[in-house]
């Protein structure tokens, strides 16, 4: 096992009706801006009971965060922060919302030139603007960790942004909340929180024994759950276990100490940029032929793998290793997720070369070991037509 350090300071309030909890979190003297998506918490309910719960606190509103939070838009919120004297943010929503929501938290302190700099130069955020969420959408992880990914339309981009001073305060997470998630968003859940535990794991032993059992036991979770969501999300103990697992999944404990993959995600970002498909979507097109492409530095986990999530046990490493790949395919199929770019778009010829001229255009390197050039992300992006 690597060295590592780790901390997590988000503190989880997990349980139903935990977002009367919220006016306990939140300075009384803070001026808020409360930040969501297109306006389904108006619709559910969950609008109303944040608003109960701040009914004694100073609160602004800022909706119509895309579900790709695009900068634009979110440049229009920190013009709000000024103009408001905010103080304290609070992300209402799914990954997306709280993405934005750390971007703005980061952009509130900045003070170089554009905003947009802290995602082309990489600039680690070390405190930003106090913020808290209310997670309405299991997925991304973002609720316990500091990182985000901002899109920018204009030049068709989506690039990555973090730092220790962007862990939530807090994070309320009540499962009561999938009942009103369309079916399809709850597939995108399940896949991208399925995906950011393979990008963790999927690489080469290093004998961290107990953090490849963590990553085990959160897909075999998902695996076990995903079928009981999609069929009853009112069904409170799939939903808590479904939600705690995607926040597991990427909250930083199960990457101590091991190398990590993350391509997967670097190419499907582009996928997103490009034609504008779900993020998770995007990770479910990759993720086959990204193996398929690295079989050989990766067979040895991939069996692994097979055996202990998918109780593959006849055959050799190789046969574990393909069975690896065919049932967590199959998986996302059932799941009623494409695994490739033609089911999504008849544009995507050029694709592949496009994404290989703009990692050359970055110098990006990607893999657990930094050795796949944007070279190979072509060839793995063209597998995936």
């Amino acid at each position: 096992m690597n060295n590592f350090e780790f901390k997590n300071p988000t503190k989880i309030i997990f349980g139903k009706d935990s977002i009367e909890k919220l006016k306990n979190q939140i300075p009384e003297d803070a001026k808020v801006l409360m930040l969501y998506g297109g306006g389904s918490i108006k619709k559910n309910g969950i609008y109303d009971k944040v608003k109960t719960a701040l009914a004694n606190v100073d609160v602004t509103e800022f909706g119509g965060i895309p579900a790709n939070p695009e900068y634009d838009i979110l440049m229009n919120a920190l013009k709000v922060i000024k103009e408001e004297n905010i103080t304290y943010l609070l992300a209402v929503g799914g990954g997306s919302v709280i993405d934005g929501t750390k971007f703005l938290s980061a952009a509130a302190v900045y003070d170089g030139d554009t905003p947009w700099d802290i995602l082309i130069n990489k600039v680690r955020t070390e405190k930003g603007m106090p913020f808290g969420t209310v997670l309405t959408l299991p997925a991304t992880g973002s609720e316990m960790n500091s990182g985000a990914v901002i899109t920018r339309e204009e030049t068709k981009e989506k690039l990555a942004m973090g730092g220790p001073g962007l862990f939530p305060q807090f994070s309320i997470l009540d499962p009561s909340v999938i009942t009103s998630i369309p079916q399809r968003q709850l597939a995108n859940g399940i896949t991208d929180a399925f995906t950011h535990v393979l990008e963790q794991y999927m690489t080469y032993p290093i004998s961290a024994l107990l953090q490849d059992r963590f990553a085990e036991s959160i897909m075999q979770t998902l695996v076990e759950v995903a079928p009981k969501v999609l069929e009853d999300p009112t069904d409170f103990k799939a939903a808590s276990n479904f939600m705690w697992s995607c926040t597991m999944a990427l909250n930083g404990l199960i990457q101590q100490g091991v190398p990590t993959d993350w391509a997967i995600h670097m190419m499907g970002h582009e996928l997103t940029a490009l034609f504008g498909i779900d993020h998770a979507r995007t990770l479910a097109v990759i993720t086959p032929s990204h193996y398929k492409y690295n079989f050989e530095s990766k067979k040895e986990k991939l069996a692994q793998y097979a055996e202990r999530v998918w109780n593959v046990t006849e055959g050799s490493i190789d046969d574990k290793a393909y069975a690896a790949i065919e049932k967590t395919e199959a998986f996302f199929h059932q799941l009623g997720i494409d695994t490739k770019l033609s089911d999504y778009t008849d544009k995507y010829e050029g694709t592949a070369e496009e994404i290989e001229k703009r990692f050359e255009d970055r110098g990006w390197k990607l893999g657990e070991k930094q050795e796949l050039l944007p070279a190979d992300a072509k060839k793995i992006v063209t597998m995936a037509y």
